[in-house]
């Protein structure tokens, strides 16, 4: 899987999880840059990547992130 593919995945769950199709994330997309993404989201939708990829992150690597592509590149670290 390389970085386009975790990208899109990562995609498909931001729009079920905030229940909009119309969005598309980039590497540099932020939370400010999506309007139904706030704190408890975030929760969900790390809930949701974790269990997509079958993955774990530490609060310490969620907390580093920036923006979607720093997500990304934890994902395919593990």
């Amino acid at each position: 899987m390389d970085k386009n593919d975790v990208l899109l995945t990562v995609q498909e769950i931001f729009r079920n999880i905030l229940d909009n199709e119309d969005i598309i994330l980039s590497e540099e997309t932020t939370a400010n840059d999506v309007d139904e993404w706030d704190s408890l989201t975030h929760i969900q939708l790390i809930v949701a990547i974790e269990k997509k990829f079958k993955i774990k992150f530490t609060s310490k690597e969620i907390l580093a992130w920036k923006n979607v592509g720093e997500m990304v590149d934890s994902i395919m670290q593990k």
